[in-house]
């Protein structure tokens, strides 16, 4: 068995900084390395519409966007394999099966659901789509024999259900499944950056998201205005770190390199921090620094995005030729579930020999 990694994100807007160090940045880094065999990356415009049903323009507007993201950040169609859920059917089809798998009250329990559905309202009329995402996902994951999701810290409820219906389903049927492991951002600080505003996530309905197509007098406008240490009112006043998102982005980004770059008085960001907390630096000359080191990090991502966004047919085939082969890895899989569980009629030649022996001995 090679190793194969299946990830992919919601196409409900552009993607932002948050994504790209929770999951785009390593996936890059996954794809060069030579170390796995393949790379499916979804962007997940059915699972996006059990929220947006009422709202499908918005998801296929934002499947371009996504897209973008993707190649800008340096995604490679050649390395790796991008595709849309929704042009693959086979996914529909082993939900469908994966459902009989999987009970009501152990939905009820995933933890991830009942955040999401807290955060959307859904408590009085969840939808039933929205309902049965973990089953969803358990399908795009095995329909293509992943065994490394590369994901954040909040999906982790997820790949364990997976889990489960991979378990269930080999002791049931037999060994037909694989059983997949997570792979989480190996910096603490990305496992879920914060909002600028200081909130736990970014969102797009708060406005406190840095996208990654952002020009670069949007990034410094943001970057400026980011929430820091609130009882921080005077240079000369200690600062505290923690908690304070200019610093949890700096964990996130910063390379020591970039301060003999941007800010030579400094040797690392460790000196930075006991700089801040003993008091006598102010959040101007951080935020500043914090913004040289953001757009080093998303101009060449801006340039390679505007190439792309001069082709945008070229970019659709991409997804095309890419959902082809997606969709081929998927039927191969389906084949042998259907086997596994015996439905696969019309291709048992042994069935059929075997009922035309059972009722032919009734002549």
């Amino acid at each position: 068995m090679g190793k194969i990694i299946l990830t992919g994100d919601r196409p409900t807007g552009k993607l932002h900084i948050g994504h790209y160090v929770g999951s785009l940045r390593r996936r890059v880094e996954l794809q060069n390395s030579g170390e796995f065999d393949e790379i499916f990356i979804m962007i997940a415009d059915a699972q996006a519409l059990t929220d947006n049903a009422d709202n499908p323009e918005k998801v296929r507007q934002n499947i371009i966007e996504v897209a973008l993201d993707y190649l800008a950040c340096g995604l490679d169609p050649s390395k790796s394999t991008l595709f849309i859920q929704s042009q693959i059917p086979q996914l529909t089809e082993l939900s469908f099966y994966y459902m009989n798998l999987v009970t009501v009250s152990r939905l009820q329990r995933n933890p991830t659901v009942k955040s999401e559905i807290a955060m959307r309202n859904f408590e009085t009329s969840i939808p039933v789509g929205f309902f049965t995402y973990p089953i969803s996902q358990a399908a795009d994951i095995t329909a293509f024999k992943a065994n490394t999701v590369p994901v954040g810290e909040d999906q982790e409820p997820m790949i364990e259900q997976t889990r489960e219906i991979v378990r269930k389903f080999n002791s049931v049927y037999g060994e037909a499944l694989v059983e997949p492991e997570i792979l989480l951002p190996d910096n603490q600080a990305c496992l879920r950056l914060p909002g600028t505003d200081g909130k736990a996530k970014m969102s797009k309905s708060l406005g406190n998201c840095i996208y990654l197509s952002d020009s670069e007098d949007e990034v410094k406008k943001k970057v400026m205005s980011m929430y820091t240490d609130p009882n921080h009112l005077m240079v000369s006043d200690p600062g505290q770190v923690e908690g304070n998102t200019v610093f949890t982005y700096l964990d996130a980004f910063c390379k020591e390199e970039d301060f003999k770059e941007y800010l030579p008085d400094y040797k690392n960001l460790d000196e930075l921090k006991e700089h801040y907390q003993r008091g006598g630096l102010g959040d101007v000359k951080v935020k500043r620094f914090l913004n040289s080191v953001l757009q080093a990090e998303l101009e060449p991502i801006r340039k390679r995005r505007k190439e792309y966004e001069a082709d945008i047919p070229y970019v659709y085939q991409i997804l095309k030729e890419g959902s082809q082969k997606a969709e081929a890895a998927a039927a191969a899989t389906l084949k042998e579930v259907k086997e596994a569980m015996k439905i696969n009629y019309f291709d048992d030649v042994e069935l059929i020999g075997e009922q035309a022996k059972r009722f032919k001995g009734q002549e």
